[in-house]
């Protein structure tokens, strides 16, 4: 049942690091998302390493925190990779995903970045939406790519948004 304060704004969303003590969050929202999720193992592993560096976007209410979403990056040299990203379902369509992108983005202008890329499912038009008005342009795909529940195949759209 969803209450009806629960289609509301959360008033109190912060976005910060993402550490380690969060990836069993992170898993569970994977999950939620991908057709292949990963497991908290695997992002334990992707945050031990140097060059990987993440976001969770949290809620803040009634004296709780909850994790609603998170990004994952790879930066290398003068560029950055959007690993995965995701949202919990219902908070969807509510601003997170956006929130999140924008702290990577500030983070990628910080740091010099040149330039930024992600893979996105051809059939996810919200974020796909999102992406293009981040200014990011369609640069490539690649052909069946993601699978999904069925086993029906979608491409990935390459995307690209320079900093510079």
């Amino acid at each position: 049942m969803i209450w009806p304060f629960d289609r509301i704004w959360p008033l109190d969303v912060v976005v910060d690091k993402a550490e380690r003590n969060h990836t069993r969050r992170m898993a569970e929202l994977h999950a939620f998302s991908f057709t292949r999720p990963w497991t908290d193992g695997e992002f334990d592993d992707l945050l031990d390493q140097k060059t990987v560096y993440g976001f969770t976007a949290r809620e803040l209410r009634w004296g709780k925190t909850d994790i609603l979403g998170f990004v994952l990056v790879r930066a290398a040299a003068d560029e950055a990779e959007i690993l995965t990203i995701a949202v919990a379902p219902r908070w969807q369509g509510r601003g997170i995903g956006r929130r999140l992108m924008d702290k990577v983005l500030a983070r990628a202008h910080g740091d010099r970045t040149e330039s930024v890329f992600l893979e996105v499912d051809e059939n996810n038009n919200p974020a796909v939406r999102l992406y293009r008005k981040l200014g990011f342009i369609q640069v490539g795909g690649r052909p069946d790519y993601y699978r999904d529940s069925a086993g029906q195949r979608s491409s990935a759209l390459v995307m690209r948004r320079d900093l510079r």
